[in-house]
């Protein structure tokens, strides 16, 4: 690929394939294809097995197919609101106004299925070069401009009237289209290494962690207080100003710039103030953390935090640092805290665990050498879902460069 060197050649963008001139042509969607609204159905034509599969907005991610939540029917279907490979699939309603206009290009195996009624069907012979343009900015400004006042949807005549810059070479056409495949393909994929590695991950710290290999393998029962202490140093002489919350997916990381601003005291002299690897518990309990999350500082050298989190460390050749991540990730203190939490007792989101209480929790370890085994091995695959996450990112950050460089 080369860039254009006439800046002042219209209508052509700034990247293109060495060898084309030629400038590209504005059309619409309805002037080189068509639009087919979905199939309208009741509950009771939705049936458990061996109905037609009806595609939803939910089972487009990634400019894909997904086959994960899947909803079947038993009712006659009209020929032409049967999938084709190289459809587009576009979601044209939804109560929710920032899935509106997503969509995924359909392979040979998503053929022979249909779409439900919020949902609409381009077919062209060009979709191969107006998926990618689906995904462009001019696209996306043009589906907020269609938005029904009332309704969050784009009509099929709102879909046919929307403009774009497209080859006139055929060829060209071809060439942007399998380029656009290939990098859909690998993020994907990427995606799909990512997720196998989370579930591997999961399904490792289950039998690591669980009741029956725990007594299988006979590990001591110990107290959080008998392998931890407590941090209760105050950031009294301001020492730090780096104000520091939990975030379930990151762990301890800076409250400005997770929240975009400070919901923090002015006063910070009263906080905690952490060092590198220290711990914190967040008696705050939300979706998948019921009884609270224990995180590790790693991000930073220092920071504080409110008192209403219960902060400690682990004691040196007692405890592997790593080994006690792994420990509270697994969730198998829940047990623990819900029995020491009193029943029902949840003042303003915040789990009743009293500090005595919670380094009174028993605990199951391993001798200092496996625990030092385990945390190598859970290391290494958390390792590779960092380094494989990049890659993906990667991917995505190199489409949305083409998608900006190579399109009007």
């Amino acid at each position: 690929m080369a860039k254009d060197k006439d800046l002042k050649t219209p209508n052509v963008p700034p990247l293109r394939f060495p060898g084309f001139s030629d400038e590209w042509v504005k059309v619409s969607l309805g002037d080189i294809g068509e639009t087919l609204i979905g199939l309208t159905y009741s509950p009771k034509d939705v049936v458990a097995n061996d109905g037609t599969i009806v595609f939803r907005s939910s089972n487009i991610q990634d400019g894909m197919i997904d086959y994960t939540d899947l909803v079947r029917v038993n009712k006659p279907i009209k020929e032409r609101i049967v999938t084709r490979e190289n459809d587009i699939l576009i979601c044209a309603r939804n109560g929710s106004q920032r899935l509106i206009g997503k969509n995924a290009l359909l392979t040979k195996a998503d053929e022979g299925n249909t779409f439900g009624a919020f949902m609409t069907i381009y077919r062209s012979d060009d979709n191969d070069v107006i998926h990618p343009i689906l995904s462009t900015r001019r696209y996306i400004s043009q589906v907020s401009e269609n938005l029904g006042a009332r309704i969050n949807q784009i009509t099929t005549s709102d879909l046919n009237s929307f403009e774009f810059y497209i080859p006139s070479n055929c060829i060209e056409r071809r060439k942007i289209g399998k380029l656009f495949a290939l990098i859909n393909e690998r993020i994907a994929t990427q995606n799909k290494i990512i997720e196998d590695l989370k579930k591997l991950k999961s399904a490792i710290m289950v039998i690591t962690f669980g009741k029956s290999n725990v007594t299988k393998n006979q590990w001591r029962e110990v107290r959080l207080g008998n392998i931890c202490e407590r941090v209760t140093r105050r950031n009294s002489n301001n020492i730090s100003n780096l104000i520091l919350t939990i975030a379930a997916q990151y762990g301890l990381v800076s409250q400005i710039d997770f929240f975009n601003k400070s919901v923090a005291s002015a006063d910070l002299s009263n906080y905690y103030l952490l060092d590198k690897g220290d711990f914190a518990y967040n008696k705050s309990y939300s979706g998948e953390y019921t009884w609270g999350a224990v995180k590790r500082l790693d991000l930073y050298p220092q920071g504080v935090l409110s008192p209403l989190y219960i902060c400690f460390r682990p004691i040196e050749g007692i405890i592997d640092s790593d080994f006690l991540v792994y420990l509270f990730e697994s969730k198998c203190w829940y047990r623990e805290v819900s029995e020491i939490c009193v029943e029902g007792a949840r003042n303003h989101g915040l789990l009743n665990v009293s500090v005595v209480d919670f380094f009174n929790m028993k605990l199951h370890l391993p001798d200092l050498s496996e625990q030092k085994r385990i945390a190598e091995m859970m290391n290494a695959i958390s390792d590779k879902i960092e380094h494989s996450s990049q890659l993906y990112a990667l991917y995505n950050n190199q489409k949305t460069y083409l998608l900006s460089h190579m399109f009007i």
